[in-house]
């Protein structure tokens, strides 16, 4: 049965949606969505879902009555519609008029709240907006432009006189006259007052002071970010509150170049750490042209004696193969299993597969080392799933040790087209130095970045970037390539890279502290 629903997707931090939320949203034939509702959250979707931009960015902007239709119409073809919304669909939005007129045209509705960002974007910036000794009322102001009204209507002697806390949704053009307003109807010029910018994003920018002081402040400002106000006792609890602006990356611009379908946890990290992570994947992850011949590794996987996975993605190409076909995971029993890398050995085990061998190093002869400890090499029957592209050097140094290699192609590594709509322009972002660090998960990402830039822009333009490569493999690649690393974990992990990453800016800190110490 058709149905809509107005979803509040929260006011920017794609985490926030709530879980009815996502499950509505999964659920969608058809998505409608603001140009505030962050992009990521559109992943959630089903990828057979139609996703229709409405928002005023859109290349052709819908005007209300317009989304109201859309949204009956699409539900009466027999759809379930997700209308995804900013902040919550009632607080100061159009959610109630959209509720309304599907009523009226007697279509189902279903309406799931989300954080509102009166209430989420102070808790961002460290103000408690009720507490203790604040004060008894709690006020919301719309102050956002709307149809063409400059200024809010608000009896602003009253608001002005309650002894509580003000959170205005402040407009560019409307903030000045609502700093003003309150200050010339009777709000102490010495109340606490805090702007937050981008709020709950990872650009989150807070100016806090005294009332006057903001509003002497905006008046001279030319920054044309939407705001969130908060005027009142609780804003001086922000010196001891603050937490998100208060992370170790915060500010910090970082480019990741990992394969779409595999960069969440990567993004999902560094902003944890308060980073803007910049999404540039250079290659992509497909199917072999021909799966014969891994199905055929798959079917005889007992006769094997080792079977060594190379990636995470190598691992998971022959299970899932493997699993596709009659047998199970019982095929494996008295296959010895080898892991190169940590992320592929957890990669195994997330599939109920517990790894024999993880060598200390990933170089070649360090695998086949650790393998021969454990009994010689020669006549053992090995079996190596890898990429289509590059050269195994492990399967040769095997050969010359008189081992039998199998070698099949798991899954193939294609470039990214760098112009692909919605791609961000990473040179000309290099050229102006609006990237602080550029990560790399693998030595097939180094080289399409490399072959997508030109090699000699590539290294001039990453001279002075922080490179951050996933491990030794992938920092290899990157010399090769003329690119110098900066970052690398000891383990070969995406947890580790970005615990990496946060030192090398601690340490950065550090010492511009101690040298200013000096002077």
């Amino acid at each position: 049965m058709s149905i809509v629903y107005l979803i509040g997707a929260g006011p920017g931090d794609p985490g926030l949606i709530t879980v009815r939320g996502m499950q509505c949203l999964a659920a969608a034939d058809v998505v409608l969505y603001d140009h505030l509702v962050p992009a990521r959250l559109l992943r959630y979707a089903r990828p057979d879902a139609e996703t229709i931009d409405v928002g005023v960015a859109a290349p052709q902007p819908l005007e209300q009555e317009a989304i109201c239709y859309l949204l009956a119409e699409k539900a009466r073809e027999g759809k379930t519609v997700a209308r995804l919304k900013w902040g919550d669909p009632f607080v100061f939005d159009r959610g109630g008029s959209e509720a309304l007129f599907l009523h009226e045209q007697g279509v189902r509705f279903e309406v799931v709240p989300g954080l509102p960002a009166g209430i989420a974007v102070p808790s961002y910036a460290g103000i408690p907006i009720t507490y203790p000794g604040g004060g008894d009322t709690l006020t919301f102001v719309r102050g956002h432009e709307d149809e063409g009204k400059t200024r809010a209507s608000v009896d602003w002697r009253s608001l002005a006189r309650l002894d509580g806390t003000i959170v205005c949704y402040a407009g560019p053009d409307q903030l000045p006259h609502i700093l003003n307003a309150l200050l010339s109807h009777g709000r102490p010029a010495d109340d606490s007052a805090a702007v937050v910018y981008d709020g709950t994003l990872p650009t989150q920018q807070t100016i806090d002071g005294t009332l006057e002081a903001i509003a002497a402040a905006v008046k001279t400002s030319n920054d044309r970010r939407p705001a969130i106000l908060v005027v009142g006792r609780v804003v001086a609890l922000r010196e001891h509150l603050r937490w998100f602006d208060a992370r170790p990356l915060l500010g910090k611009r970082i480019l990741v170049t990992r394969p779409r379908g595999q960069a969440a946890d990567l993004v999902d990290r560094l902003e944890a750490m308060g980073a803007a992570a910049i999404e540039a994947p250079m290659v992509r992850i497909l199917p072999p042209e021909d799966y014969g011949p891994l199905d055929e590794a798959c079917a005889r996987a007992s006769a094997f004696d080792w079977i060594i996975f190379t990636s995470a993605n190598a691992a998971d190409a022959f299970v899932e193969r493997l699993l596709d076909g009659p047998q199970d995971l019982r095929a494996l029993g008295g296959v010895k299993l080898c892991g190169v890398g940590p992320a592929t050995a957890e990669r195994l085990a997330r599939h109920g597969l517990k790894i024999d061998l993880t060598p200390a190093e990933y170089r070649a002869d360090a695998v086949v080392g650790a393998i021969t400890e454990q009994r010689p090499v020669r006549g053992l029957k090995v079996l190596l799933p890898h990429a289509d592209i590059g050269r195994e050097l492990i399967a040769e140094e095997l050969r010359k040790q008189g081992a039998e290699v199998t070698e099949v192609v798991a899954y193939r590594t294609v470039e990214e087209e760098p112009d692909r709509e919605g791609a961000p322009d990473v040179y000309r972002m290099l050229l102006e130095r609006r990237i602080d660090v550029v990560t790399f998960t693998s030595g097939s990402a180094v080289r399409s970045f490399v072959r997508a830039l030109g090699a000699e822009p590539a290294a001039d333009l990453l001279s002075g970037t922080v490179v951050a490569a996933i491990g030794p493999v992938t920092a290899e690649a990157a010399t090769q390539c003329n690119i110098q690393t900066s970052v690398m974990p000891a383990s070969s992990t995406i947890p580790a890279l970005v615990d990496a990453i946060v030192e090398y800016f601690s340490k950065e800190r550090s010492e511009m502290t101690e040298n200013t110490k000096r002077k």
